[in-house]
Order: structure tokens, then C-alpha cells, then sequence
């Protein structure tokens, strides 16, 4: 199981070589502003634990685990993203605050979250219900 740490720049370097087809040291570091030699550092650690294959001064590239974890971070995040849209958080503040609580949720939880977000998107009643609700408790 990775580290939030390490979590952070799986998705990221998954997410790069989705946009880009490759992830430079230099791109993660930039993203996840780090050096690039904590990016090096990091890159070795995941190499020892199989999330890439990295190969000095060549670069590296995500495995099969990689992926899959990659993947269900980035996952984890648009969802996260979805559900506080749909809960009425301000724009400006979703970002910040999906970086601020990805990490503690447990695996089940997120998949609670995400049977809400199903239940509030296939009914559109449901939202406008819950904005009456928020808008009671404004006054």
C-alpha cells in the first residue's frame, strides 16, 4: 500500500503520461513543486516497490500495479471533485480541499461517496432538493 506521499506522484505521473504519453522528472517536480532531486528519490522508492520501472539517466515508466493504483487515485480525486460540486462547495475551493482530504478517507468510505454521487446523478430532483435544504439553513 502506498504512502499519501507516494500517492501523490503516482497520480501524478499517471496523469502526465495520460496528457503527454511520458513523465519527465522535471514535469512531476514542477506539478508536485519538489526538486527534482526529491522527485529522483521518489522515483527509485516506487521503483523498489514495483509501481515503476526506472532505469537511470533512461527514465521509467508506470508497471502494471502503477497503473492500477494511478488509476484509481485519479479516480478517487474526480470523484471527490464530483461530490463536492454536487454538495454546493464553492469552485475555488475544491481543488484545496480534495488534496486536503483524499489521503484519510478509507478505501470504503470513498466508495460510500461515490454510491451518493450515483444516487444525486440519476435524479436531478435530488440536488435541487438538497440546494433547498442548504438554502433553509442560510436564513
Amino acid at each position: 500500500m502506498p504512502t499519501p506521499s507516494m500517492e501523490d506522484y503516482i497520480e501524478q505521473i499517471y496523469n502526465l503520461i495520460d496528457k503527454k504519453g511520458y513523465a519527465r522528472v522535471s514535469d512531476i517536480a514542477e506539478a508536485l513543486m519538489v526538486h527534482p532531486s526529491s522527485v529522483t528519490k521518489m522515483i527509485q522508492k516506487l521503483d523498489k516497490d514495483e509501481y515503476v520501472v526506472y532505469e537511470k539517466y533512461r527514465g521509467f515508466v508506470l508497471t502494471e500495479k502503477g497503473k492500477k493504483v494511478g488509476e484509481r487515485l485519479v479516480f478517487r480525486h474526480e470523484l471527490l471533485e464530483e461530490f463536492l460540486k454536487i454538495i454546493g462547495v464553492e469552485n475555488e475551493n475544491i481543488y484545496e480541499d480534495v488534496e486536503g482530504i483524499e489521503h484519510h478517507l478509507s478505501w470504503n468510505s470513498i466508495d460510500r461517496i461515490g454510491d451518493l454521487v450515483k444516487y444525486f446523478q440519476t435524479n436531478e430532483d435530488r440536488v435541487e432538493d438538497l440546494k433547498q435544504v442548504q438554502k433553509m439553513n442560510r436564513n
